[in-house]
């Protein structure tokens, strides 16, 4: 081998050393005999170095793997008898590392899984006649076991579908012909080696774990194999790993009966020797293992029962039922442990629990007691521990919330099977705890209303509605809401009290309905220290979002408190200075909030039109008069951080405008309440930061999300706004910019649809030039973001292109008596068959064309109101005419034949006129057949 090349595989080498050593490696996989100088060096330990050991069993590995095909019977035997010599000498050798015992294991895997089914069905007896019980060989045995697991059975990866089919024969014939002696060697080493090499042990649990899945149950699941597993469980070092195992040998599929027998069997030695004595066990990593087990063991009695009742078994269903119910009150234990991990792991079998609890028709009194002492568990296990940080959730914090809503899983079943237990629980916990809630520590009383506010999920009702239909249900939510509102726990000291009342009264909104009179004392509690100006920011941040939800839903009520309530949230209103360090109460993103709160409150008030007017006036007009002098500060700024923080500004006091006009469903609601002139203020206020030669995208970015808002709330009165606005927008602009702009045009056009045909006409050149520029531009060829920008705007050019071709323009072309109009219509009809009409042009366009654009080209010069007289028709009708020959410049021959077979004759037209027309048609130059269409439409009027 090249000593020089090898010394590049050390960690430590250089460069040079590095790239040497892979090219030498790239040459050995390559070449017909470089695994041969590789078997060498490994059979007779030429090298002692572990990374050129790696190294050789690679090269192996590869010509096994890709070249097998191509060796000659010879060399595949020399390949066999290579991997036993290694293997014979591993037996009385130093321990090779445990990274070159695991690539020696796949190499072994990669073989068997290439020759087992030809050439090598005596691998495993190969192998065993070579190790016995030699401890190191038995290592190397059971990870040759697992890499052939991760090839042939491992569902985690991912196999092609030949793959498949080899795997499924390779196990069909494990079966068949060497099973029974694996298991048989498995006993050994567990039985041999149980006391003096635990690690063996242990990873000799591991094979019999995963290999259970699929070989006959009967040879692991009988007394002799299973007692020696439960003699495991007793071994400190042993235990966990045959949990797993006993894990897995539960989880194998099975006959239902037989299922039911074996895991009583078990459950019936873990209990004699006291296992199920969970209170006194102190190592919750094993208890983590055996509550995963009782998981197991349960869920795999309630498929058995469930398969049983449904087969119409009573006798062996209610034997399963009765081994259910005995698992019960460990599982119980389990659920109520301290250790969430512990918990978790039987959260599944007292779901399924609870779902057959469910398909009883009767419950027994002990079962109700079962509900009750879930109900117990869970409630105390969603309870805060002392040391959950809310101030900074990590990893432990992120599995508690995770945890929580494993839990909340078990309370929504909970109220299926019965919900009375779980209301009167609920109220029973909540009751006497906010009766003392002063005293009380803080997770409990987060706890209390949190159960309160589960309930609303817990319990259904149609749009929130808890206090109507169910008496008793709506009286016990209606007492328990009351008691939350009035007994004064909004005052407690703790930011998860605090947030979890306000989410509360919102999840509850409905409540102040029936019960309006309590609306002010919560709207203070929103609006003063407790809320919005309390001293957390996590909470000010929650509650101005659910400030905004609790005013939509009650904003009939509102009408009484809409000023004060404006006067008490004016400084929360206000506009952020764009200097660093100036504290605010609220984040700009939460001030949207409280600005659409505002906007509610406007709007649905029942004062008159010109009050509403003034107040709308008196929200916005701060922020226009803060624009026009942050904009002329911006305009002269030269420092690029101070622009940046101006052009945010700026954005906010844009999208603080818009969120307002959130509170109106369309441009009626807006023009009854006078606040149309209020936002054409604005807009003449915010369009001249489009022109900003500086921080173009911030500030086009909200300029144009204001322009969407209103096209919705002013309708037809944003028009006189559009043409400047998209000309300014179209200035000097990136593929960014023009992607976000073209859905604007595209509402305009499917809203307006022929009024904006003028400009469309306007816009529709320079858009569709500025478009390829972009496109036009070169870029760097690995420059991943400036390609998926260019890809993105191609897409929205295709949208606006298909906007504007359904956007009736052909109907635009016929319809108006207004000739400037219809000469855009055709303008742009004419452009749409020069980019869509060619042969390799968008599908389905030519049926467009024929169907739409020629009837439009012949209808319109038609209709009485098309005066041939008139200067501006006349240059209407050569738009017409020109873009008749775009459509015989794009379809040739093919419109011709349609013109003569189809649409002329439909319309009357004599077959010499036909032909004359057609002929004209098909002249080079443009003016003869504009001249010739003016006749022609003549005639046919007279």
């Amino acid at each position: 081998m090249d000593e020089h090349a090898l010394l590049g595989l050390s960690p430590n080498a250089d460069a040079t050393y590095r790239q040497r050593a892979l090219v030498y490696f790239e040459q050995l996989k390559e070449s017909q005999d470089g695994w041969q100088v590789c078997a060498e060096a490994l059979v007779k330990g030429l090298y002692s170095e572990d990374h050129v050991k790696f190294f050789c069993f690679q090269v192996l590995e590869h010509h096994i793997k890709f070249r097998h095909a191509e060796l000659t019977a010879v060399q595949q035997q020399l390949i066999r008898e290579t991997l036993m010599k290694w293997l014979q000498l591993q037996l009385t050798a130093p321990p090779e590392k445990a990274f070159i015992r695991n690539k020696a294991a796949q190499v072994f895997a990669l073989a068997f899984v290439t020759e087992y089914l030809t050439q090598w069905p005596k691998f495993f007896f190969d192998v065993l006649s070579v190790i016995g019980l030699n401890p190191r060989g038995v290592d190397l045995y059971l990870r040759t076991l697992m890499a052939i697991d991760a090839e042939v059975v491992d569902r985690d990866i991912l196999h092609s579908s030949e793959e498949s089919r080899r795997n499924a024969l390779i196990k069909d014939a494990m079966r068949e012909q060497c099973i029974p002696s694996l298991v048989e060697s498995w006993y050994q080493i567990l039985h041999s080696f149980q006391q003096s090499h635990c690690e063996l042990t242990c990873q000799c649990l591991e094979v019999v774990g995963a290999y259970v899945s699929w070989i006959d149950l009967s040879l692991i699941a009988n007394d002799r194999f299973v007692n020696l597993l439960l003699s495991h469980m007793s071994v400190e070092v042993l235990r966990e790993e045959a949990c797993d195992c006993l894990f897995e040998i539960v989880n194998k599929g099975m006959d239902p009966v037989d299922k039911t027998k074996l895991v009583e069997s078990l459950c019936q030695v873990l209990q004699n020797a006291g296992f199920f004595n969970v209170e006194q066990e102190e190592d919750v990593d094993f208890l983590a293992k055996f509550s995963k087990l009782v998981n197991g063991m349960g869920q795999a009695l309630v498929l058995s029962w469930t398969k049983l009742a449904k087969a119409g078994d009573p006798k062996n269903s209610q034997d399963t039922l009765q081994a259910v119910e005995a698992k019960v009150q460990l599982m119980l234990r389990l659920l109520s442990h301290e250790d969430d991990d512990i918990s978790a792991n039987v959260v599944g079998f007292c779901y399924d629990y609870l779902h057959v609890l469910k398909q009883l028709p009767i419950l027994t009194d002990q079962q109700k007691s079962n509900i009750e002492a879930i109900m117990v568990a869970v409630m105390k296990k969603l309870t805060y521990d002392d040391e959950y940080n809310f101030e900074n959730e990590g990893e432990h914090e992120a599995m508690f919330v995770e945890y929580r809503k494993q839990l909340k899983l078990l309370l929504d079943r909970l109220a299926q099977v019965s919900p009375e237990l779980l209301l009167e629980a609920v109220r029973r916990v909540f009751t006497s705890t906010m009766q003392r809630w002063q005293a009380a520590p803080f997770m409990e009383v987060e706890v209390a209303i949190r159960l309160l506010y589960m309930l609303g999920e817990a319990l259904p009702a149609s749009q929130g509605a808890h206090f109507t239909g169910d008496v008793a249900k709506a009286s016990a939510l209606q007492d328990m809401m009351r008691t939350l509102v009035t007994c004064g726990v909004s005052e407690y000291q703790h930011t998860s009290v605090t947030l979890e009342f306000f989410e509360t009264v919102v999840r509850y909104d409905k409540f102040f309905i029936v019960e309006p009179h309590h609306i002010p004392p919560v709207l203070m509690a929103f609006l003063d220290h407790r809320g919005v100006r309390n001293d957390s920011p996590k909470v000010r941040s929650r509650v101005a979002y659910l400030l905004s939800r609790y005013i939509k839903t009650l904003h009939k009520h509102m009408n009484a408190y809409i000023e004060d309530i404006l006067n008490r949230i004016q400084d929360l209103l206000e506009l952020s200075p764009p200097e660093n360090g100036y504290l605010t109460l609220l984040t700009s993103d939460d001030q949207l909030f409280v600005f659409e709160t505002a906007g509610v409150l406007i709007v649905n008030g029942e004062c008159a039109a010109d009050r509403k007017q003034a107040l709308m006036r008196s929200l916005l007009a701060p922020l226009m008069e803060r624009f026009r002098l942050l904009l002329g500060k911006l305009l002269q700024e030269r420092d690029e951080e101070r622009q940046a923080a101006l052009a945010d500004c700026l954005n906010h006091a844009v999208g603080f405008a818009s969120r307002t006009s959130k509170a109106f469903s369309n441009k009626q609601t807006v023009k009854q309440c006078g606040c149309s002139e209020v936002y054409r203020d604005c807009l003449e206020t915010f369009l001249p930061a489009l022109s900003c030669p500086v921080q173009r995208e911030v500030l086009r970015s909200g300029v144009r999300t204001f322009l969407h808002r209103m096209i919705i709330c002013l309708e037809e009165e944003v028009l006189p706004f559009i043409p400047a606005a998209s000309e300014r927008m179209l200035k000097d602009c990136e593929a960014k910019d023009l992607q976000e702009f073209i859905p604007l045009i595209n509402q305009i056009t499917t809203k307006f649809k022929g009024q904006v045909s003028p400009f469309l006409q306007q816009v529709f050149m320079p858009l569709v030039q500025a478009i390829f520029q972009v496109l036009a531009r070169p870029a760097e060829e690995n420059d991943q973001t400036a390609a998926m920008e260019k890809q993105m705007l191609r897409r929205s050019y295709f949208a606006f292109l298909q906007t504007v071709a359904g956007s009736s323009m052909h109907e635009g072309a016929v319809d108006f008596p207004d000739p400037i109009a219809q000469k855009t219509c055709f303008a742009i009809l004419s452009k749409l068959v020069e980019l869509w009409g060619g042969k390799d042009g968008l599908v389905g366009f030519p049926d467009f064309i024929y169907k739409h654009i020629v009837p439009a080209c012949f209808v319109a010069p038609l209709k009485p109101t098309f005066d041939l007289s008139d200067g501006q028709t006349i240059l209407t009708l050569s738009e017409c005419a020109l873009t008749l020959k775009m459509i015989h410049l794009k379809r040739e021959a093919e419109f011709i034949q349609y013109l003569q077979q189809e649409y002329l004759p439909s319309l009357q037209v004599s077959p010499d006129i036909v032909q004359e027309l057609c002929q004209v048609l098909q002249q080079p130059d443009p003016k003869v057949f504009k001249n010739y269409i003016k006749a022609f439409f003549q005639r046919a009027k007279m």
